[in-house]
């Protein structure tokens, strides 16, 4: 589900907020039928396989910004460990939703991210160059900042409605929350079976 909410205030009926208003309103008629669709639900393994990386790191910076009528959020991510890949260094990810001058947009199912979180990124990249965390939620696993050497991930269920690839029928999320070092092997295990 997409919304589009004005910020700040002005005069009630001003031209300018007239087609400000208009606008919004073409914009979210025009986009909400695309961003209606149930979601696939993914297992584990099927991220590993159709992710383009896997990479653990952490939330430096962020910027809205618009590509054609859709904003997205884009985030600079500080990469501490490449599980699949060749992301290095930093890596920026696309989040459908934002804020830019007065137009807010979200988008249901999106994940907000906060500077200084970390996260195992789940990403695909798309021929044009956008690089999104795979199934929304589905592909961000928090991960502890606890002090410990093995760190717990937790990939929360997804509120937003899915349904089983295989079935085609409604089916609920659930939560997977497993230490890094279990995840770690589950990664290379299915990349090392998928190259034989």
């Amino acid at each position: 589900m997409v919304s589009a909410t004005f910020l700040g205030t002005s005069s009630a009926f001003s031209t300018t907020v007239k087609r400000r208003f208009m606008f919004v309103l073409v914009l979210t008629f025009g986009i909400l039928p695309l961003q209606c669709a149930t979601l696939e639900r993914l297992s584990l393994d099927d991220m590993i396989a159709q992710s383009t990386s896997i990479v653990r790191g952490k939330v430096a910076s962020s910027y809205a910004a618009y590509s054609g009528s859709v904003i997205y959020t884009h985030y600079s991510i500080q990469v501490f460990e490449t599980l699949k890949g060749s992301a290095a260094g930093t890596v920026e990810v696309a989040v459908p939703g934002g804020t830019v001058g007065t137009l807010r947009q979200s988008f249901g199912g999106a994940p907000v991210l906060h500077a200084g979180d970390q996260y195992v990124f789940f990403l695909w990249t798309s021929k044009s160059g956008l690089t999104q965390v795979i199934g929304l939620t589905q592909g961000l696993f928090s991960v502890a900042q606890d002090g410990t050497t093995d760190p717990t991930t937790t990939r929360r269920a997804s509120r937003e409605r899915m349904i089983d690839p295989a079935t085609g029928e409604p089916v609920n999320d659930k939560t997977l929350v497993m230490p890094l070092s279990q995840l770690r092997a589950r990664i290379h295990s299915r990349l090392g079976s998928a190259a034989k």
